[in-house]
């Protein structure tokens, strides 16, 4: 059979037959029309799972973004509510306050309920603490360790900052 007979006319394989983009020995498994489009399907499906889930993992992060902002919003909510509280002192960043209720409007003290002997004039609503950028923080979350600090401290020590 001449060169001219042959029904490929392009570039035959020449490196190891196991790396061969189809087969070179007619001993090789046939390649049928079925096994490829069933070789595709399942690659089909394995890149959809995995897309699926690296979605399903943005969406939990778009979840818990939502929710820190959700709770953003309600401590500049409460800080806005506590700026408007009558005071007749100058505030001082890192002292803490006592609000109580009169009549209509909040106020703030220095004077904490058991300062007033265990029975202050108007209710009690709580007490926060001012802090250096004029935000609120409540008494109760003082002594709350704060996870995301130590992450940033971690991470700052192992820089090179």
């Amino acid at each position: 059979m001449s060169e001219d007979e042959k029904g490929y006319q392009g570039e035959n394989h020449q490196g190891e037959e196991r790396h061969a983009p189809y087969p070179v020995s007619r001993l090789a498994p046939a390649i049928k029309l079925v096994d490829l489009a069933r070789e595709i399907e399942q690659a089909d499906a394995q890149v959809n799972h995995r897309v699926s889930a690296k979605l399903r993992v943005i969406a939990d992060q778009i979840r818990s973004l939502q929710a820190q902002a959700r709770n953003i919003l309600d401590e500049a909510s409460r800080d806005k509510v506590l700026h408007q509280a009558q005071c007749q002192f100058k505030r001082i960043p890192g002292r803490i306050y006592h609000l109580y209720e009169k009549g209509e409007g909040n106020y703030f003290s220095m004077l904490s309920p058991q300062e007033w002997a265990g029975s202050p004039p108007h209710r009690f609503i709580g007490s926060y603490r001012l802090e250096a950028d004029m935000s609120w923080t409540p008494v109760e979350e003082l002594g709350r360790p704060d996870p995301s600090g130590d992450l940033v401290k971690r991470l700052l020590d192992q820089s090179d900052i």
